[in-house]
């Protein structure tokens, strides 16, 4: 629905922009602070929303990207489910021993198949899967968690920049711009292939080279059978077919005609039906309530408060503003419209969801084909809005979903993962990583 179809009827007849506006920066002020819990400030937002006349109830259940929700929710009972057959710790240890147990080899090898992984699935199913292996792994080492989880987030969001399917705003830019599959491999996946391997040396200068472990505890998981892991072996086949049928329906999802939320749904629908079939009605219930306990609650609650928020903000026309100034700041030179869409869409991503504000230029961009020679000539500035909406949101931990799904699991286990802490390092990293983007695309395009 364009934010221009809904008309806010703002209390005293103010202006929803500037109302939309200073609640969305009230809402994140609270979220830096961390002083109450950012669920708690995120649904606090959605009510102000709808109470100061920006949304109605109706307009602000619109901005719920329930493929977001079905999606996490959906791969967060499967992986509840499949950890209790000792998958997680068997490919752990697996890892470990890979790597020789040495804390700076397993980060960059958990980096690496965090990006790739993500690239064919997309991040966030990539992060839900990826990190109760690498808690199991710092728990056998005795290592410090949080620059192997940091890592997967960067890795996350610049594998998922590499392909159509890896990151949300790509399918938005490939559905309505009609770019391939292919089309994203070659243009993408050779700058983030830099791009990573970048980021990959500078995790290791902040960290790798720190991480220690006592050589007792490398032998002693050097000396470990992954196969002893293993403590409910039905369990494990069900739960490795299930997993795979879900991947392979991700990687063929368009051709299938599905959604994400709608594989994960079923795939968690599937295996809870596995896992409870010889159980009797009691167990069964005890069971569920025990899989359902395992979802993290306060993220899916965040992301529906942030999603109304983000909402309200688009609907009021910030994000139309500001994306029209852009436009027209540059003066109709393509080189300096690719790089303008470049940062701003790095800048904007960090701080607002990606995914309205990439909605919201893709058909400005098109506006200006004619001016600047035609659909095929504005190519380049698709692959600038991708870089910079994709690689942007590693910014903060509010710019990208993979961000707030590790913290969120991060959480549960007790590891702290605050904003300021988290900003620190990443956002100077992103700017590092945009700024390689920024000269692939002078050697490459312009």
């Amino acid at each position: 629905m364009p934010p221009h179809a809904f008309a806010p009827d703002v209390l005293f007849g103010l202006s929803p922009l500037w109302v939309s506006t200073l609640l969305l920066a009230c809402v994140y002020a609270a979220i830096i602070r961390d002083v109450v819990n950012r669920a708690i400030v995120a649904l606090l937002g959605v009510a102000a929303m709808i109470l100061s006349g920006v949304l109605t109830q109706d307009e602000a259940m619109r901005g719920v990207d329930v493929n977001t929700i079905g999606l996490l929710t959906g791969m967060m009972i499967l992986v509840s489910i499949s950890r209790r057959s000792g998958v997680f710790q068997y490919v752990a240890i697996r890892a470990a021993r890979w790597a020789g147990a040495k804390p700076a080899g397993i980060l960059l090898l958990l980096s690496v198949a965090t990006a790739t992984l993500s690239a064919l699935l997309d991040n966030v199913t990539t992060v839900l899967l990826v990190v109760p292996v690498t808690l199991h792994i710092c728990r056998e080492l005795e290592v410090p968690p949080y620059p192997f989880l940091f890592a997967e987030v960067f890795a996350s969001n610049i594998g998922g920049t590499a392909t159509l399917i890896g990151d949300p705003p790509n399918i938005l830019i490939g559905s309505l711009a009609g770019l391939s599959f292919n089309a994203f491999i070659v243009h993408l996946t050779p700058v983030i292939v830099v791009v990573m391997a970048a980021q990959a040396l500078m995790t290791h200068l902040v960290w790798g080279r720190e991480l220690r472990s006592t050589p007792e505890r490398q032998a002693r998981v050097m000396a470990m059978r992954p196969a002893d892991t293993i403590t409910d072996l039905a369990l494990l086949k069900q739960s490795v077919v299930v997993l795979s049928a879900v991947m392979l329906a991700f990687v063929f999802a368009r051709p299938l005609r599905l959604e994400p939320a709608t594989i994960a749904m079923t795939g968690a629908a599937i295996l809870m039906l596995c896992d409870n079939w010889s159980h009797h009605a009691e167990r069964q219930t005890e069971n569920v309530h025990r899989t359902f306990g395992d979802v993290e609650w306060i993220t899916i609650f965040f992301f529906v408060g942030l999603f109304v928020v983000v909402r309200g903000v688009e609907v009021g026309g910030l994000l139309r503003v500001l994306a029209e100034r852009l436009v027209a700041a540059t003066g109709g030179d393509m080189a300096r419209t690719g790089y303008a869409i470049l940062w701003a869409s790095a800048f904007l991503s960090a701080i607002v969801d990606n995914i309205p504000f990439v909605a919201t230029m893709i058909p400005l961009i098109k506006s200006m084909a004619p001016a600047l020679g035609g659909e095929a000539a504005i190519e380049p500035l698709w692959w600038c809005l991708s870089l910079g909406a994709c690689l942007g949101g590693n910014g903060t931990l509010i710019g990208a979903s993979a961000n707030l799904t590790v913290a969120g699991l991060a959480g549960r286990e007790g590891v702290p993962f605050k904003f300021w802490t988290y900003a620190l390092h990443a956002f100077p990293m992103m700017i590092v990583s945009v700024a390689i983007c920024h000269v692939y695309l002078w050697l490459r395009y312009f």
